[in-house]
């Protein structure tokens, strides 16, 4: 297996990005609002807490006296509810944001994969995009509610501490304070390395869940040609890539939370060196040194927390690059303003203003390159009529399904103009066309769901009339009939639970329900047998009637009956005619022809 390797990601903790995503959690920003405010309110009765400990001392336990004890254990207990209160909304309230916020990343993500061109999905492995709308949108997710919301209490927590030291004793405060800069040097340090380690961390795992959908896709395959042990191997190469930088991750933060914890530990020893004497001296209360080594505890922990929760960030950072990446995709085939305001678009059509489709194509002076510089056509030209059927025939890579999907609007000529009924079809949006389309592939894909399901999915307002007929027009209906539930039956995934001919036929028919204008059938004879092969060639004669058809044939003998036969070789025309044309003039097709027809020929005499 070949693992591409995908953008590179090099800046450091970017406030930017973060600027970009959090558009995520506009819709939520009350919600936000509100955690924060939670936060700060838990900040402050932290803060608060030492201080009754210095007043319980100082008022209570040196001088020996009880008068008001009971008034202080009342304010105690409630300021323990209120933390437990608002502990208790912390947690329903950024659950419910982190649920919301995964479902519409995801949401985006998924629109923007239907809106992208057939070219992301030719350089992009599923195993990529799964990992980005999977683990990628749950820690941003994650992020944003949970570890955000955790930085405004880290933050005023310290600033509340801050102000509480400066207050009772400033100079102790900047004595005890003075790591404070020496820490702030050493988490930068750490930061840039655990960001990157979590970059590769993020890209080693999009590589893993392409292994995963590989090695399930291709299962049959690994078995036939006996390769277990080869993926298994290169599978395990993958793993110890991702153990080996998780480790190298863990290792950079098991270093730099201990020292977080030991510079802590320094503060908390100045603070009881210099209080001490300062105690000794009479110079502040013991109840305020008390004070002054619990804020210095819980002044370190803030730090720790807000170190652990800038990993975490770091972490979300490399998801959050990589799914904004794909968010932010620039289309490839794209319709203008004014386009989509008279048309609309894929989520919004327009229906209203759509034009009808006589089915007229013409190719002008057409140029197609892939983005990799290998050129398919050049100066390329054909007029094709409404009604006409089309066949296109020439060996592997002669452009063939580059002309289809041009047709179709996959891609877009380089150079020169694609027109249907005249006016180039930039004019027009990409859904006006493609719903007025019917393509069926050599290999079929079905959803999950029932046979009807799978028919109607070609026009989701059709009866279940017009569903029957259509499964009656391709010769489907016999088939589907005879199941047990008939138009009800599961088709499995993919449509494993029915043979190859049986999705073909269900596919033609969800074609045909569309009642589309332009039709194009890619080898969609060359993988089923023969008996079903002439089942869909009657169907076809009746189904391309009065429609503009364009048809890829590996079987050159389903296309006899084609209007006209384009012989293809290196993206230019070599031979165009019927077939009993090309088979007089005794050219290339002539010979393509013949020399098929003898091979089938001999394949049906040793099969007798």
């Amino acid at each position: 297996m070949n693992y591409l390797e995908e953008q590179e990601y090099t800046k450091r903790f970017d406030f930017g990005l973060w600027k970009q995503l959090l558009k995520y959690a506009k819709p939520y920003t009350w919600q936000l609002i509100l955690l924060a405010f939670i936060m700060i309110g838990a900040a402050a009765v932290d803060v608060i807490f030492p201080l009754l400990t210095r007043y319980a001392i100082d008022h209570f336990i040196m001088p020996g006296k009880m008068n008001g004890l009971v008034q202080y254990g009342i304010v105690y207990g409630l300021l323990i509810a209120v933390q437990g209160i608002i502990t208790w909304l912390f947690i329903i309230i950024a659950g419910k944001v982190e649920v919301w916020l995964v479902y519409d990343i995801r949401k985006a993500g998924f629109k923007r994969l239907q809106e992208l061109s057939f070219s992301y999905y030719d350089k992009t492995p599923v195993g990529w995009m799964m990992a980005r709308m999977t683990s990628d949108s749950e820690r941003l997710g994650e992020a944003i509610s949970w570890s955000l919301v955790d930085l405004a209490w880290g933050f005023a927590l310290m600033i509340g501490i801050m102000a509480v030291m400066l207050f009772m004793n400033w100079k102790l405060a900047l004595i005890t304070l003075a790591v404070v800069p020496l820490l702030a040097v050493i988490s930068l340090f750490f930061q840039v390395r655990i960001l990157g380690g979590y970059r590769e961390v993020r890209k080693i795992n999009s590589k893993i869940t392409g292994a995963f959908n590989e090695g399930i896709m291709g299962a049959k395959t690994t078995k036939t040609l006996v390769l277990e042990e080869s993926n298994l191997e290169e599978f395990q190469g993958l793993t110890r890539s991702m153990r080996s930088s998780s480790i190298k991750v863990a290792v950079f933060s098991s270093i730099f939370y201990p020292i977080v914890a030991a510079l802590g530990g320094v503060g908390t020893a100045l603070a009881i060196w210099f209080g001490g004497s300062g105690v000794m001296t009479t110079a502040i209360s013991y109840g305020t040194l008390v004070a002054f080594v619990t804020y210095t505890i819980q002044f370190f922990e803030p730090i720790g927390q807000i170190a652990r929760t800038f990993a975490e960030l770091q972490s979300a950072q490399a998801s959050a690059e990589r799914m904004l990446s794909m968010i932010d995709t620039p289309l490839e085939i794209e319709d203008g303003e004014k386009i989509e305001l008279k048309y609309g678009d894929a989520f919004h059509p327009r229906k209203e203003n759509w034009e009808p489709i006589k089915g007229e194509v013409t190719f002008q002076n057409v140029s197609f390159s892939y983005k990799d510089g290998e050129t398919v056509l050049q100066d390329f030209n054909l007029q094709v009529r409404a009604g006409e059927t089309i066949a296109l025939v020439g060996e592997t890579g002669s452009g063939k399904s580059t002309i289809v999907n041009l047709i179709c609007r996959f891609y877009e000529p380089t150079e020169g103009k694609i027109l249907i009924d005249g006016l180039d079809y930039r004019e027009r949006s990409q859904l006006w066309l493609q719903s007025n389309l019917g393509y069926v592939l050599q290999s079929p894909h079905l959803f999950s769901g029932t046979i009807r399901d799978n028919i109607r999915y070609g026009r989701l307002e059709a009866t279940d009339e017009e569903i029957e007929a259509a499964a009656k027009l391709v010769n489907a209906h016999r088939f589907i009939t005879k199941l047990e539930k008939g138009y009800d039956t599961e088709v499995g995934e993919g449509g494993s639970r029915l043979s190859t001919g049986q999705k073909q036929l269900i596919s033609f028919a969800r074609a045909v329900v569309a009642d589309p204008r332009l039709f194009v059938l890619d080898e969609a004879t060359s993988s089923i047998d023969t008996e079903t092969e002439q089942m869909i060639q009657n169907a076809i004669q009746k189904v391309l009637e009065g429609r503009t058809s364009f048809i890829i044939a590996h079987r050159l003998s389903t296309i006899r009956s084609a209007d006209r036969i384009l012989v293809i070789v290196n993206g230019k025309v070599i031979e165009e005619g019927t077939h009993h044309q090309l088979i007089k003039r005794k050219g290339y097709y002539y010979r393509l022809y013949t020399n098929q027809f003898m091979e089938e020929e001999e394949s049906r005499i040793i099969n007798r």
